[in-house]
């Protein structure tokens, strides 16, 4: 199984490191003393991502024999590992081989002793990454309707955090004198009703003003109630926070708030830009957010959840941008540090890649009674149900779990991708064997929408198969003029729901958000607040989870991956100044939390997904071993090599395309090069390898970037209490 080590998330740059996957190619194969050399396949058509029919170039070197190269024709059965980006490749069948430079006899012997590499047993894995980048797209038929109205942006040059709240500052108590605190706050936030003064915690020290908007200054003089608060077990991370400093630190933050959902663009200092080769754009280089400016129309752009909006200057106003995009955007070179962009440009080969990829399913299968067993859904107080616009539906607004109420006796839980059905929304739950087409019928301005993502099936054995793609996380495809691409939430605002027991503090439960963060009270003061990203390189979107505590920031990410349909997660502390200890994650689109193998997916509750063909083989590790012996990685004298689709085998030699079968000794056909033509000239085989090579690199370049080979950061915005990032 792949190694996950913790993902790193300081603002929004999250990176997943550590995987150990293996998929060079090319593989070699050995059988009866012959050697069967394969190299990268190319993808005719992937039906329903579980037939794939490819072809690919090999060399033969038969036994006691000499180097002969062909391509092959095979179709085959996949099987899809979303949580490591493996796909194994079995059930085997060749179609035909095709040898350049061999007669038709010879080409018949060596076809036969091809074929013998190919028993029912065998199987081949490879990466998602590599074989979606060479599958003909389609778009898909269907995208979601969205709201694409631009956030609050606030733009910074020093060290700056965020309060953000879902409209006007909500307190509740705190039992001690007349000090109360703001319930849906990103930060711990107090307001003493004796004086009229909100006490803010930045970090490292104590801030103090008569408004959440401010004006805000350094305080060493707290009020008597924040001292009891602090002795309080209740609000015990309040320790070491009081007494507070008695001097501000040198980078003391600025502070920010909104009451509406905002992004923060933060730079480390004065804004700085490099030049983007062979493009009118510039990128800038001291910031985690993605920022560019054109020099063709003056205009700043900003990409934040997949979505382009654009402005004169940098303090605004934006507007949504996407469909505007200037052409250069889609010539960014991929070596540039900017190119990481580039799946949220509609039009581009990374887009296309990045909506097939979402829309490949993750597959779980348990045992429908024992899943059952594991559900325990709870409330605060007695169910209560909100209904859900233009449909019967209800939706359950005070539990973390996503529940719908189809009828007055029934009542539907999706939890951790599976379906459940019970008579009362207390349960007892029994797996759900099918699910009313009225719940996948609601529209995407439901704060439940995403579960529409997850299907499922109970076979006559009982087990569960259950099946959902990138929505379930909270990541869409959405049209555009030019094209498809992946977006991070709906756009959609849901208001929190709040619950006042007769005893204790409140309950606040917010819904995912498209852009900003908001707070989610596992504690009387502080929270975990959410920020949404996606990473096409590494195929991460991240909603990160981030626990506002008195020592900044405790960040643990929800890192989905759109190229898995399952999500990571790890942690790590900061503020303005550095960083600290480590923090539980929450997902708010399913409802999971917590650490478990591999990093979190919704699965993991069930243990795995399923990985497997039925026939006890299964991706693990660098390689598939079977009864016939392992498929290894080799290394070839030829060079990288690619088959056409009329059946010859051309090598890339960094120059241009060389005619692999010309030169071989045996050379029946005659052929010449239909590559000689010259420079500058181009012909269908020609424009066809040249598209051929693009995917292949382009694959392999994804690939080797979720295994945490490298790395860039973009998209999701800055995150409060940062200092900047850059990229570089």
């Amino acid at each position: 199984m792949k190694k996950c080590s913790i993902a790193m998330i300081m603002g929004l740059c999250i990176i997943l490191e550590g995987y150990s996957q293996d998929v060079t190619w090319p593989r070699q194969l050995t059988n009866q003393g012959s050697v069967l050399t394969m190299y990268q396949p190319q993808v005719q058509n992937w039906d329903q991502f579980k037939k794939l029919d490819f072809r690919l170039a090999f060399s033969l070197v038969p036994n006691q024999g000499k180097e002969v190269l062909g391509v092959l024709y095979m179709l085959a059965s996949t099987d899809v590992n979303m949580d490591n980006h493996k796909v194994l490749i079995s059930n085997l069948s060749v179609l035909k081989t095709n040898f350049p430079s061999l007669d038709a006899e010879s080409a018949q012997k060596m076809g036969e002793i091809v074929k013998s590499f190919f028993p029912s047993e065998r199987t081949i894995e490879g990466s998602v990454e590599q074989i979606v980048a060479c599958t003909p797209k389609v778009e898909p038929a269907t995208t979601v309707m969205v709201k694409n109205d631009p956030p609050v942006i606030f733009t910074s040059k020093r060290p700056t955090i965020l309060i953000q709240l879902e409209g006007k500052p909500t307190k509740a108590s705190t039992g001690k004198d007349n000090l109360e605190y703001v319930i849906n706050a990103n930060f711990p936030l107090f307001f003493d009703k004796t004086t009229g003064t909100y006490y803010l915690y930045d970090g490292l020290e104590w801030q103090k003003g008569i408004e959440p908007a401010g004006p805000w200054a350094f305080t060493g003089n707290l009020p008597k109630s924040l001292f009891s608060l602090a002795s309080d077990t209740n609000w015990r991370n309040l320790k070491g926070t009081i007494p507070a400093v008695t001097q501000p630190d040198k980078n003391m933050p600025v502070v920010y708030c909104s009451e509406k959902l905002a992004e923060l663009i933060l730079f480390e200092g004065e804004p700085a830009y490099k030049m983007i080769a062979g493009t009118t754009l510039k990128f800038a280089t001291n910031t985690n957010s993605d920022i560019f400016f054109c020099n063709g129309n003056k205009k700043f752009y900003y990409l934040s959840a997949g979505r382009w909006f654009s402005s004169p200057g940098l303090n605004g106003p934006w507007t949504y941008a996407t469909p505007n995009l200037p052409i250069d955007f889609g010539k960014i070179p991929d070596e540039s540090p900017a190119s990481s962009i580039m799946a949220f440009v509609p039009g581009t080969e990374q887009a296309k890649d990045a909506v097939m990829i979402a829309q490949i399913p993750t597959t779980i299968e348990v045992d429908a009674a024992q899943a059952a067993k594991q559900v325990n859904i709870t409330y605060s107080g007695e169910a209560k149900f909100d209904p859900i616009e233009n449909t019967t539906l209800s939706y359950a607004v005070n539990t973390t779990d996503k529940v719908i109420r189809v009828s007055g006796d029934q009542y539907y839980a999706c939890v951790s991708g599976i379906w459940f059905v019970a008579l009362t929304p207390t349960g007892p739950w029994v797996t759900a064997t099918t699910v009313p087409q009225v719940i996948y019928a609601m529209p995407s301005s439901s704060p439940v929408y995403n579960v529409t993502y997850v299907t499922q099936t109970v076979t006559s054995t009982n087990v569960v198969v259950a099946n959902y793609t990138s929505g379930y996380m909270g990541v869409y495809v959405m049209g555009t003029p030019s094209g498809v691409i992946i977006i991070s939430g709906t756009g959609f605002y849901y208001p929190p729901y709040y619950y006042y027991p007769p005893i204790g503090y409140p309950v606040y439960y917010p819904y995912p958000v498209t852009f900003g963060c908001y707070a989610y009270h596992a504690y009387p003061y502080g929270g975990v607040a959410y920020h949404a990203s996606y990473n096409p390189n590494t195929g991460v979107y991240a909603r990160s989870a981030t626990a506002y505590s008195p020592y900044g920031k405790a960040t643990a990410g929800q890192a989905y991956n759109s190229k898995t349909g399952t999500y990571a997660r790890g942690a790590s502390v900061s503020t303005p100044y550095g960083s600290r200890s480590a923090a539980q994650a929450y997902n708010p689109y399913t409802g999971a939390s917590g650490s478990t193998r591999q990093g979190s997916t919704p699965n993991a509750q069930w243990g795995s997904s399923s990985v497997s063909n039925g026939k006890g083989q299964s991706t693990s590790g660098g390689h598939v071993t079977t009864s016939q012996g392992t498929t290894a990685a080799a290394k070839t004298k030829n060079g990288d090599m690619y088959a056409t689709s009329n059946g010859n085998v051309y090598k890339n030699t960094g120059n241009g395309w060389e005619d692999a079968s010309k030169s071989q000794p045996g050379n029946a056909t005659g052929k010449s090069n239909d590559f000689s033509k010259p420079a500058g000239v181009q012909n269908n085989s020609t424009q066809e390898m040249n598209k051929a090579a693009q995917d292949r690199q382009r694959g392999n370049t994804q690939s080797q970037q979720f295994n945490g080979k490298s790395s860039a950061n973009f998209g999701g915005g800055q995150s409060q209490g940062g200092g900047g990032g850059r990229r570089r």
